[in-house]
């Protein structure tokens, strides 16, 4: 019974951790549109805040240790699929942690990337979660 509760607790993390994927980089592209050091500006800096403090960070945690407690509980490491599964996790938190740096960049000014490089970049999550559930469900190898 353990493993179901630690499976659904997974899961609804998981949710929770890739609405915050999916949002702050639409977040990133209003904010881009905000003249520098307007008011909409600031607002747009806290929302980003939020997001990553509130939603994000603790998701983040709450996936990768739920997460490992299921694979230990499963043996999930001598599983073919697991490795590839496991792969684009790391990549997700890379990328977790790079629109967190992103959020700082744009919260002291600095605006490198355009909205379009933006929404493309949007895409990561999609892509990844889509081999993620494939790799969980259908355990291809």
């Amino acid at each position: 019974m353990l493993y179901l509760w630690l499976k659904a607790g997974h899961v609804i993390f998981v949710i929770f951790w890739m609405a915050g994927l999916f949002m702050l980089p639409r977040f990133f592209v209003y904010h881009q549109e905000a003249p520098e050091g307007s008011p909409e500006n600031a607002v747009w800096v806290d929302r980003e805040r939020k997001l990553m403090k509130i939603i994000m960070w603790p998701a983040l945690l709450v996936v990768w240790v739920l997460g490992l407690l299921l694979a230990v509980d499963i043996g999930a490491f001598q599983q073919g699929w697991f490795h590839l599964k496991l792969a684009f996790v790391l990549v997700l938190t890379a990328y977790h942690f790079w629109l967190a740096n992103y959020a700082q960049l744009l919260a002291s000014g600095v605006r490198k990337l355009s909205g379009k490089k933006l929404r493309m970049l949007n895409e990561i999550p999609g892509i990844a979660a889509a081999v993620i559930v494939i790799m969980v469900i259908v355990k291809p190898f």
